[in-house]
């Protein structure tokens, strides 16, 4: 298997059994419906621990742009893969919520919330507010690529690493996952939004787009300064991409602020706020 082709299955496996659990939890006659954020979160860890297994000798599961470019950036992927694995990873985001799609085909029309419905594909705010949802959404990724460097730099069992990364998902989505529904991952949000878009789903409303760009923005400058970080705190190794990335970042953060404080974060109706992953 190539590598291009491990990253989008890997991607396309994290989504199916990611936007899967979110689907059983969300939608009306499910037998899972209603279980709660609990088994959310355990299912996305598990998502990912099954994608990093069925495809991590093929191509270093990295299924994630954040994770893609935040490991560019300090010189544990090429920077020649980097395009070709993002739009891997974005092919396989889109095929998996179809799949999604597909497996829950008649529980869309039996679901009357559109929000329900969005919350399988993609992520929204808690609580409308741009500046607050973009620091939560570059604060998880942050911990996210941190803590996939730090457990790199540790010897397990053999075969035991992917688990272990599953539960750091497990434990960002406990942890933080709550105010935005932790994207931490450009394909995973924006892949699954544009299915959401094109797809034939019965009373499926918005896809929430005014929203979108956060979940892709956040995730990026946290992964990139995550590892810059861990860089230069963990291995002393400090360099200028570590200023310019946190410089880039406040500047954004920044003006997310003053754009909140001048032009209040639109408050989204009822059919477009999502408060699940």
């Amino acid at each position: 298997m190539s590598a291009f082709l491990g990253e989008l299955i890997g991607t396309m496996i994290l989504v199916i059994l990611g936007a899967g659990v979110c689907a059983g939890v969300n939608l009306n006659k499910s037998n899972a419906q209603n279980s709660g954020w609990i088994v959310i979160t355990f299912g996305w860890g598990f998502a990912v621990a099954i994608a990093v297994y069925a495809v991590g000798k093929f191509s270093g599961a990295y299924i994630n742009p954040a994770v893609t470019i935040g490991f560019a950036m300090v010189g544990e992927l090429p920077w020649a893969k980097v395009v070709p694995f993002i739009t891997a990873q974005m092919i396989g985001a889109f095929l998996g919520a179809c799949i999604v799609y597909l497996h829950y085909l008649p529980h869309w029309k039996a679901t009357k919330d559109p929000a329900a419905k969005l919350g399988v594909f993609s992520t929204g705010p808690a609580i409308p507010h741009t500046f607050s949802n973009l620091l939560s959404e570059i604060i998880g990724t942050f911990v996210l690529v941190l803590g996939l460097l730090s457990i790199g730099a540790n010897e397990f069992t053999e075969g035991l690493n992917p688990l272990i990364v599953g539960f750091l998902i497990f434990a960002i989505g406990l942890s933080l996952g709550g105010t935005t529904g932790y994207a931490i991952n450009p394909a995973r949000d924006l892949g699954p939004r544009i299915a959401h878009a094109v797809l034939p789903i019965a009373g499926k409303g918005s896809s929430n787009w005014p929203y979108a760009w956060i979940p892709v923005v956040g995730p990026i400058l946290g992964g990139m300064f995550g590892a810059l970080f861990y860089q230069s705190m963990f291995l002393g190794e400090f360099t200028t991409s570590f200023w310019i990335v946190a410089i880039i970042m406040l500047l954004v953060i920044v003006a997310a602020y003053v754009t909140e404080k001048k032009i209040p974060a639109r408050r989204y109706t009822e059919q477009e706020s999502i408060n699940t992953k």
